[in-house]
């Protein structure tokens, strides 16, 4: 899977960007087993036709979503998620050693 978030409206050329994401895992990093990559663009703001458009001819499956910014938290969320450092030192250690 192939996330993309995007801090302003959804752009055509956002999903030819997410093509070429989802061409190179399932090229490189697709395993024997697995299903093709699926991506998903988060945007703050998108028109649906402008979406359909960009869409319509790309064969891999891409799914366009806004998001919402929120002032605080939610209360039932609070204490369930990570914090940003807990985030930050999970990708780095998920990530290889830098050379």
């Amino acid at each position: 899977m192939a996330f993309d978030l995007k801090i302003g409206s959804f752009e055509p050329e956002h999903a030819g960007k997410m093509d070429f994401y989802l061409n190179v895992l399932n090229e490189k990093e697709r395993g024997p087993d697995d299903q093709p990559a699926i991506g998903i663009i988060l945007c703050a703001e998108k028109d649906d036709v402008e979406v359909e458009f960009a869409l319509k001819t790309k064969t891999n499956p891409i799914g366009v979503a806004e998001y919402q910014l929120q002032p605080r938290l939610p209360a039932e969320f609070r204490g369930r998620l990570p914090t940003a450092k807990q985030l930050a030192n999970a990708l780095r250690a998920a990530l290889p050693p830098r050379r």
